[in-house]
Protein backbone atom coordinates (compact mmCIF):
# COMPACT_ATOMS: atom_id res chain seq x y z
CA UNK A 1 0.00 0.00 0.00
CA UNK A 2 1.25 3.44 -0.90
CA UNK A 3 2.10 5.63 2.08
CA UNK A 4 1.70 9.40 2.27
CA UNK A 5 3.46 12.35 3.84
CA UNK A 6 0.82 13.92 6.09
CA UNK A 7 0.71 17.27 7.85
CA UNK A 8 -1.72 18.20 10.62
CA UNK A 9 -2.26 21.93 11.15
CA UNK A 10 -3.69 22.84 14.55
CA UNK A 11 -2.45 19.58 16.02
CA UNK A 12 -2.90 20.63 19.65
CA UNK A 13 -6.54 21.72 19.35
CA UNK A 14 -9.65 19.67 20.08
CA UNK A 15 -10.18 18.61 16.45
CA UNK A 16 -6.43 18.38 15.76
CA UNK A 17 -5.98 15.88 18.57
CA UNK A 18 -8.92 13.91 17.23
CA UNK A 19 -7.32 13.92 13.74
CA UNK A 20 -4.42 12.00 15.28
CA UNK A 21 -6.71 9.63 17.17
CA UNK A 22 -8.71 8.82 14.03
CA UNK A 23 -5.60 8.46 11.83
CA UNK A 24 -4.30 5.89 14.31
CA UNK A 25 -7.61 4.03 14.59
CA UNK A 26 -7.96 3.87 10.80
CA UNK A 27 -4.33 2.77 10.46
CA UNK A 28 -3.85 5.51 7.87
CA UNK A 29 -0.89 4.76 5.56
CA UNK A 30 1.57 7.42 6.75
CA UNK A 31 5.13 7.66 5.54
CA UNK A 32 6.06 10.88 7.33
CA UNK A 33 4.00 12.96 9.78
CA UNK A 34 4.54 16.64 10.61
CA UNK A 35 2.50 18.39 13.30
CA UNK A 36 2.05 22.15 13.01
CA UNK A 37 0.64 24.67 15.47
CA UNK A 38 1.20 28.24 16.62
CA UNK A 39 4.46 29.52 18.09
CA UNK A 40 2.85 29.14 21.53
CA UNK A 41 2.63 25.36 21.11
CA UNK A 42 5.87 24.84 19.19
CA UNK A 43 8.24 22.44 20.92
CA UNK A 44 5.53 20.46 22.71
CA UNK A 45 5.74 16.68 22.39
CA UNK A 46 2.82 14.62 21.08
CA UNK A 47 2.80 10.83 20.95
CA UNK A 48 1.36 9.15 17.87
CA UNK A 49 1.39 5.37 17.42
CA UNK A 50 4.09 4.96 20.04
CA UNK A 51 6.41 7.61 18.62
CA UNK A 52 7.03 11.11 19.97
CA UNK A 53 6.61 14.05 17.60
CA UNK A 54 7.66 17.63 18.27
CA UNK A 55 5.15 20.34 17.38
CA UNK A 56 6.54 22.63 14.68
CA UNK A 57 5.63 26.30 14.37
CA UNK A 58 3.53 26.93 11.26
CA UNK A 59 5.34 29.26 8.85
CA UNK A 60 5.30 29.93 5.13
CA UNK A 61 8.19 27.50 4.76
CA UNK A 62 5.96 24.57 5.75
CA UNK A 63 4.55 21.70 3.65
CA UNK A 64 7.65 20.62 1.70
CA UNK A 65 7.08 17.13 0.23
CA UNK A 66 3.59 17.01 1.75
CA UNK A 67 0.89 14.85 0.13
CA UNK A 68 -2.09 15.54 2.43
CA UNK A 69 -2.56 18.43 4.86
CA UNK A 70 -5.34 18.27 7.44
CA UNK A 71 -6.25 21.75 8.71
CA UNK A 72 -8.15 22.67 11.87
CA UNK A 73 -6.67 25.95 13.08
CA UNK A 74 -9.39 28.47 12.25
CA UNK A 75 -10.45 30.33 9.14
CA UNK A 76 -7.74 32.99 9.10
CA UNK A 77 -4.97 30.38 9.29
CA UNK A 78 -6.63 28.33 6.56
CA UNK A 79 -7.02 31.35 4.30
CA UNK A 80 -3.33 32.16 4.61
CA UNK A 81 -1.71 28.74 4.64
CA UNK A 82 -3.99 26.38 2.68
CA UNK A 83 -3.02 27.99 -0.66
CA UNK A 84 0.66 27.63 0.30
CA UNK A 85 0.22 23.92 0.95
CA UNK A 86 -1.79 23.42 -2.25
CA UNK A 87 0.80 25.33 -4.31
CA UNK A 88 3.45 22.90 -3.05
CA UNK A 89 1.41 19.95 -4.31
CA UNK A 90 -0.47 18.92 -1.17
CA UNK A 91 -4.16 18.11 -1.08
CA UNK A 92 -5.62 20.24 1.70
CA UNK A 93 -8.64 19.08 3.71
CA UNK A 94 -9.78 22.08 5.73
CA UNK A 95 -12.14 21.94 8.69
CA UNK A 96 -12.83 25.68 8.91
CA UNK A 97 -15.55 27.58 7.08
CA UNK A 98 -12.99 29.53 5.03
CA UNK A 99 -13.32 27.61 1.75
CA UNK A 100 -16.73 25.95 1.97
CA UNK A 101 -18.60 28.27 -0.36
CA UNK A 102 -15.67 28.98 -2.68
CA UNK A 103 -16.74 27.93 -6.18
CA UNK A 104 -13.30 26.49 -6.86
CA UNK A 105 -13.30 24.25 -3.77
CA UNK A 106 -15.29 21.07 -3.24
CA UNK A 107 -17.40 20.66 -0.09
CA UNK A 108 -17.40 16.98 0.67
CA UNK A 109 -19.13 14.28 2.66
CA UNK A 110 -17.37 11.20 1.21
CA UNK A 111 -20.45 8.96 1.24
CA UNK A 112 -22.25 11.54 -0.93
CA UNK A 113 -20.08 13.53 -3.33
CA UNK A 114 -16.49 12.32 -3.39
CA UNK A 115 -16.30 12.83 -7.16
CA UNK A 116 -16.58 16.60 -6.66
CA UNK A 117 -12.97 16.54 -5.41
CA UNK A 118 -11.54 15.88 -8.85
CA UNK A 119 -13.36 18.75 -10.54
CA UNK A 120 -12.04 21.48 -8.24
CA UNK A 121 -8.81 22.79 -6.72
CA UNK A 122 -6.59 20.91 -4.28
CA UNK A 123 -8.32 22.59 -1.34
CA UNK A 124 -11.19 20.42 -0.08
CA UNK A 125 -13.58 21.89 2.48
CA UNK A 126 -14.96 19.83 5.35
CA UNK A 127 -18.61 20.89 5.92
CA UNK A 128 -20.11 22.28 9.10
CA UNK A 129 -20.60 19.56 11.71
CA UNK A 130 -24.40 19.82 11.79
CA UNK A 131 -24.57 19.90 8.00
CA UNK A 132 -22.61 16.66 7.65
CA UNK A 133 -24.99 14.65 9.82
CA UNK A 134 -28.06 16.20 8.19
CA UNK A 135 -27.20 15.75 4.51
CA UNK A 136 -26.54 12.01 4.86
CA UNK A 137 -30.21 11.16 5.55
CA UNK A 138 -31.29 13.82 3.04
CA UNK A 139 -29.17 12.12 0.38
CA UNK A 140 -31.16 8.94 0.97
CA UNK A 141 -34.36 10.89 0.31
CA UNK A 142 -33.25 12.55 -2.94
CA UNK A 143 -34.97 9.87 -5.11
CA UNK A 144 -38.30 10.88 -3.54
CA UNK A 145 -37.75 14.53 -4.51
CA UNK A 146 -36.69 17.09 -1.90
CA UNK A 147 -39.14 19.98 -1.93
CA UNK A 148 -38.33 21.78 1.34
CA UNK A 149 -36.10 21.25 4.39
CA UNK A 150 -36.32 22.79 7.87
CA UNK A 151 -33.64 22.13 10.51
CA UNK A 152 -33.68 22.62 14.27
CA UNK A 153 -30.34 21.76 15.85
CA UNK A 154 -29.35 20.87 19.39
CA UNK A 155 -25.59 21.43 19.34
CA UNK A 156 -23.15 20.30 22.01
CA UNK A 157 -20.71 22.71 23.63
CA UNK A 158 -17.68 20.97 22.10
CA UNK A 159 -18.81 22.53 18.84
CA UNK A 160 -17.42 25.76 20.32
CA UNK A 161 -14.07 24.11 21.00
CA UNK A 162 -12.38 23.74 24.36
CA UNK A 163 -13.73 27.11 25.55
CA UNK A 164 -17.27 25.79 25.24
CA UNK A 165 -16.47 22.59 27.12
CA UNK A 166 -14.76 24.58 29.86
CA UNK A 167 -17.73 26.94 30.20
CA UNK A 168 -20.12 24.04 30.70
CA UNK A 169 -17.87 22.34 33.25
CA UNK A 170 -17.20 25.56 35.15
CA UNK A 171 -20.82 26.69 35.29
CA UNK A 172 -21.84 23.23 36.50
CA UNK A 173 -19.52 23.94 39.45
CA UNK A 174 -21.32 27.22 40.11
CA UNK A 175 -18.91 29.59 38.38
CA UNK A 176 -20.09 32.46 36.20
CA UNK A 177 -20.03 31.92 32.41
CA UNK A 178 -16.84 33.16 30.78
CA UNK A 179 -17.59 32.27 27.16
CA UNK A 180 -21.33 31.96 26.48
CA UNK A 181 -23.68 34.94 27.08
CA UNK A 182 -25.75 32.86 29.53
CA UNK A 183 -25.09 30.02 31.97
CA UNK A 184 -25.08 27.03 29.58
CA UNK A 185 -25.51 24.62 32.49
CA UNK A 186 -28.97 26.08 33.12
CA UNK A 187 -30.35 26.90 29.67
CA UNK A 188 -30.29 26.26 25.95
CA UNK A 189 -28.93 29.19 23.94
CA UNK A 190 -30.46 29.93 20.50
CA UNK A 191 -27.32 31.72 19.32
CA UNK A 192 -24.48 30.01 17.44
CA UNK A 193 -22.06 32.30 15.61
CA UNK A 194 -22.95 35.92 14.81
CA UNK A 195 -26.44 37.27 14.13
CA UNK A 196 -27.05 38.68 10.65
CA UNK A 197 -29.31 41.58 9.74
CA UNK A 198 -32.20 39.28 8.81
CA UNK A 199 -32.24 37.61 12.24
CA UNK A 200 -30.55 34.39 11.17
CA UNK A 201 -27.10 33.47 12.47
CA UNK A 202 -24.05 32.62 10.38
CA UNK A 203 -24.34 29.03 11.61
CA UNK A 204 -27.89 28.79 10.32
CA UNK A 205 -26.91 30.14 6.94
CA UNK A 206 -23.95 27.74 6.80
CA UNK A 207 -26.38 24.84 7.07
CA UNK A 208 -28.64 26.32 4.41
CA UNK A 209 -25.96 27.07 1.85
CA UNK A 210 -23.83 23.99 2.48
CA UNK A 211 -26.81 21.64 2.14
CA UNK A 212 -27.55 23.05 -1.32
CA UNK A 213 -23.92 22.79 -2.43
CA UNK A 214 -23.27 19.23 -1.22
CA UNK A 215 -26.52 17.86 -2.68
CA UNK A 216 -26.15 19.85 -5.94
CA UNK A 217 -29.56 21.43 -5.33
CA UNK A 218 -28.87 25.19 -5.50
CA UNK A 219 -32.55 26.18 -5.36
CA UNK A 220 -33.67 23.87 -2.56
CA UNK A 221 -35.67 25.82 0.07
CA UNK A 222 -33.81 25.33 3.38
CA UNK A 223 -34.00 27.12 6.72
CA UNK A 224 -32.44 26.40 10.10
CA UNK A 225 -32.60 27.32 13.77
CA UNK A 226 -29.39 26.43 15.63
CA UNK A 227 -29.40 26.01 19.41
CA UNK A 228 -26.53 25.36 21.84
CA UNK A 229 -27.45 22.83 24.54
CA UNK A 230 -25.78 21.78 27.82
CA UNK A 231 -24.31 18.55 26.45
CA UNK A 232 -20.56 18.05 26.04
CA UNK A 233 -20.50 16.15 22.76
CA UNK A 234 -22.71 14.93 19.89
CA UNK A 235 -25.13 17.20 18.05
CA UNK A 236 -28.80 16.41 17.48
CA UNK A 237 -30.74 17.73 14.50
CA UNK A 238 -34.51 17.59 14.04
CA UNK A 239 -35.29 17.62 10.33
CA UNK A 240 -38.57 18.32 8.57
CA UNK A 241 -38.57 17.34 4.91
CA UNK A 242 -41.34 17.96 2.43
CA UNK A 243 -41.13 15.52 -0.48
CA UNK A 244 -42.38 15.69 -4.05
CA UNK A 245 -43.70 12.12 -3.93
CA UNK A 246 -46.04 10.43 -1.51
CA UNK A 247 -44.17 7.67 0.32
CA UNK A 248 -44.79 5.39 3.25
CA UNK A 249 -42.58 5.17 6.30
CA UNK A 250 -41.22 1.74 5.40
CA UNK A 251 -39.85 3.15 2.15
CA UNK A 252 -38.16 5.92 4.11
CA UNK A 253 -36.66 3.51 6.61
CA UNK A 254 -35.39 1.25 3.83
CA UNK A 255 -33.77 4.23 2.14
CA UNK A 256 -32.06 5.20 5.40
CA UNK A 257 -30.95 1.62 6.03
CA UNK A 258 -29.32 1.46 2.60
CA UNK A 259 -27.51 4.80 2.86
CA UNK A 260 -23.80 4.43 3.54
CA UNK A 261 -22.79 6.21 6.74
CA UNK A 262 -26.24 6.00 8.37
CA UNK A 263 -27.44 3.76 11.19
CA UNK A 264 -31.21 3.30 11.38
CA UNK A 265 -31.91 3.50 15.12
CA UNK A 266 -35.65 3.59 15.39
CA UNK A 267 -37.68 1.45 17.78
CA UNK A 268 -39.42 3.99 20.01
CA UNK A 269 -41.48 1.42 21.94
CA UNK A 270 -38.19 0.10 23.29
CA UNK A 271 -36.74 3.59 23.78
CA UNK A 272 -34.40 3.16 20.81
CA UNK A 273 -33.78 6.49 19.12
CA UNK A 274 -30.69 8.60 18.35
CA UNK A 275 -28.97 10.17 21.35
CA UNK A 276 -25.58 11.45 22.43
CA UNK A 277 -24.77 8.44 24.61
CA UNK A 278 -25.09 6.08 21.65
CA UNK A 279 -23.36 8.31 19.09
CA UNK A 280 -20.35 9.36 21.19
CA UNK A 281 -17.01 8.21 19.73
CA UNK A 282 -18.75 6.76 16.66
CA UNK A 283 -18.25 7.74 13.01
CA UNK A 284 -21.78 6.99 11.82
CA UNK A 285 -24.89 9.16 11.85
CA UNK A 286 -27.80 7.71 13.84
CA UNK A 287 -31.29 8.40 12.51
CA UNK A 288 -34.68 7.69 14.10
CA UNK A 289 -37.95 9.18 15.43
CA UNK A 290 -39.16 8.79 11.85
CA UNK A 291 -42.77 9.81 11.33
CA UNK A 292 -45.09 11.62 8.98
CA UNK A 293 -45.49 15.36 9.39
CA UNK A 294 -49.23 15.67 9.97
CA UNK A 295 -49.15 19.41 9.19
CA UNK A 296 -48.38 19.04 5.49
CA UNK A 297 -48.72 16.66 2.57
CA UNK A 298 -45.74 14.37 1.89
CA UNK A 299 -43.93 15.65 4.97
CA UNK A 300 -41.47 13.51 6.94
CA UNK A 301 -39.92 14.22 10.35
CA UNK A 302 -36.80 12.54 11.69
CA UNK A 303 -34.06 13.10 14.27
CA UNK A 304 -30.37 12.44 13.72
CA UNK A 305 -27.39 12.48 16.08
CA UNK A 306 -23.65 12.27 15.41
CA UNK A 307 -20.40 12.88 17.23
CA UNK A 308 -19.58 16.43 16.14
CA UNK A 309 -15.84 16.14 16.77
CA UNK A 310 -15.54 12.84 14.92
CA UNK A 311 -18.01 12.50 12.01
CA UNK A 312 -18.73 16.22 12.25
CA UNK A 313 -15.07 17.13 11.84
CA UNK A 314 -11.99 14.91 12.20
CA UNK A 315 -13.35 11.56 11.02
CA UNK A 316 -15.07 13.05 7.98
CA UNK A 317 -11.77 14.67 6.95
CA UNK A 318 -9.79 11.47 7.42
CA UNK A 319 -12.43 9.52 5.51
CA UNK A 320 -12.01 11.98 2.63
CA UNK A 321 -8.25 11.42 2.76
CA UNK A 322 -8.71 7.65 2.72
CA UNK A 323 -11.02 7.84 -0.29
CA UNK A 324 -8.74 10.15 -2.27
CA UNK A 325 -7.10 9.12 -5.49
CA UNK A 326 -4.12 11.45 -5.17
CA UNK A 327 -3.11 10.90 -8.78
CA UNK A 328 -6.48 12.24 -9.99
CA UNK A 329 -6.26 15.42 -7.94
CA UNK A 330 -5.29 18.55 -9.84
CA UNK A 331 -1.72 19.65 -9.24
Amino acid sequence: MKKYNVAVVGATGLVGRTFLKVLEEYNFPINNLVLYASARSAGKIVNFMGKDYTIVELTKDAFDNCDIALFSAGGSVSKEYAPIAAAKGAVVIDNSSAWRMDDNCSLVVPEINMDDVYEKSNIIANPNCSTIQSVLPLKALVPFGLKRVVYTTYQAVSGSGQKGVNDLNNTLKGEKPAFYPYDISKTCIPEIDEFLDDGYTKEEMKMTNETRKILHLPNLPVSATCIRVPVESCHGVMVMVELEKEVNLEEIKTAFKNQEGLVLYDDVKNHIYPNSVVAKDQDKVYVGRIRKDISTNNGILFYCVADNIRKGAAANAVQIALALDIDKCKK
